[in-house]
């Protein structure tokens, strides 16, 4: 097609979006049915667009630089068909880069070779041609995560990791930054944050990995650090946790800093802690809790407004017995209500038509009854898909289905400016 100038393009995308098809969803009891909802301000619609392992993009390692720009050209266009507005972008999967940074190697998903050049910038490719389609990017960092194996010899001789092996715990199959080490907290912030310095990118992402998932028989050996930097905490898990606060408020900090306007989310596992361990926590039996197993306190990051926005990863069904949606949509809404952290819920796309998942999953109208129970609570502001692969695939027409009933009409993802929602002192050390 001819080439159009950024502000034709978006609006062409905007008022030529492909209608999907599909029936009404089944209506949910006590919940409105969807009809047709006018365009919403301030509703996140987003996708994840994973990269480790070669999940979503690049398809496989080693393309060419054509080639790699073509597909990831078109998950964004996938994303607009589908009436989507925001692309959750992993950019740094495993303490590597989808960018030319100085800190950390290029990632080996995109030439099949870690430190090996691309030949272009995804990073700076994907923020313009988002822009470009009226679609927000949201650079997604993991913060500890090394490497899928637990030979550092495996690693780029330049990695950070090789010339600094005290920084690096094995675990689980993994090699993983030890996050009790201030020296870590500090450099993976300065990794992060020389995207946010280059690249116009509308948030800083995280996903659900702080400490490790716990793994049967295997301890995670920091030992040295806790005996160093843990003295004046009542136990270990209370200085893991305090480690990630630090990290948490240090980024949003930095962030505000760098780059005025940038958000800042986090998508955890979505089981806080169970009401059987924590009268606070949700009415669930999951087998982690993310407070007591990865040492993250979700729950106190948005009660204390140290973050924009949270998407709980709620990939469950209505009616799963151990950890039901229904139970968690409202327990996440009560806990954003009254505060600044706003509220999406992160959908299980994936889970859609596959044959390995319970008969929920093979029915096209789940996803769209999670949007509508949704629409029942104010705090719920949107929703994110995992993942980008499956958006495209659609394997027995979920993500249709949801399209049909919810988003016949464009949303933007912002309604109030950031003057409206300040952003408490988050200066490193407060608490």
């Amino acid at each position: 097609m001819g080439r159009l100038s950024r502000r034709a393009f978006a609006l062409a995308a905007l008022s030529t979006l492909t209608s999907a098809s599909g029936a009404s969803a089944a209506p949910v009891p006590g919940v409105a049915a969807p009809g047709a909802p006018g365009r919403r301000a301030g509703e996140m619609r987003g996708v994840w667009l994973a990269t480790v392992q070669n999940r979503d993009w690049p398809s496989r390692p080693g393309m060419t630089a054509a080639e790699q720009r073509t597909e990831l050209l078109a998950h964004l266009d996938t994303a607009v068909r589908n009436r989507l507005n925001t692309v959750i972008f992993q950019v740094r999967p495993t303490a590597d880069a989808l960018w030319p940074s100085p800190y950390e190697p290029w990632s080996q998903f995109l030439t099949g070779t870690q430190g090996v050049a691309p030949g272009w910038d995804p990073l700076g490719t994907a923020v313009e041609e988002a822009h470009v389609r009226g679609l927000e990017l949201h650079a997604w960092f993991n913060p500890y995560r090394v490497a899928n194996h637990t030979d550092p010899a495996r690693l780029v001789a330049s990695h950070p990791a090789r010339k600094h092996p005290d920084w690096v715990v094995p675990y689980g199959g993994k090699l993983y930054y030890n996050p009790g080490l201030p020296e870590v907290r500090a450099f993976v912030q300065d990794a992060m944050l020389d995207a946010v310095r280059k690249y116009p990118v509308d948030a800083v992402h995280f996903d659900d990995y702080f400490y490790p998932y716990p793994v049967a028989g295997q301890t995670f050996d920091d030992d040295a650090a806790f005996d160093r930097y843990g003295g004046g905490f009542p136990n270990r898990a209370a200085w893991r946790r305090d480690n990630i606060d630090r990290l948490i408020l240090e980024m949003a900090a930095r962030i505000r800093r760098i780059r005025p306007g940038t958000r800042f989310g986090i998508s955890p596992f979505g089981v806080w802690r169970n009401a059987a361990t924590d009268p606070l926590g949700s009415d669930t039996r999951a087998g982690v809790q993310t407070y007591d197993d990865l040492h993250a306190d979700t729950r106190k990051w948005v009660r204390e407004g140290w973050i924009d926005y949270i998407v709980p990863q709620l990939y469950w069904n209505i009616g799963f017995a151990a950890a039901d949606y229904a139970t968690l949509l409202p327990w996440w809404a009560e806990v954003a209500r009254g505060s600044r952290t706003r509220l999406y819920l992160g959908e299980a796309l994936y889970k859609a038509g596959d044959p390995a998942q319970p008969a929920a999953w093979q029915d096209p109208a789940e996803l769209s009854r999670h949007l509508a129970l949704a629409r029942g609570h104010a705090e719920a502001r949107g929703h994110v898909f995992f993942a980008a692969k499956d958006v495209a695939v659609d394997r027995i027409g979920a993500m249709a289905r949801v399209v049909a009933d919810h988003y016949q009409r464009p949303a933007t993802p912002r309604a109030e400016s950031a003057a409206r929602f300040p952003v408490p002192d988050l200066g490193v050390g407060a608490r």
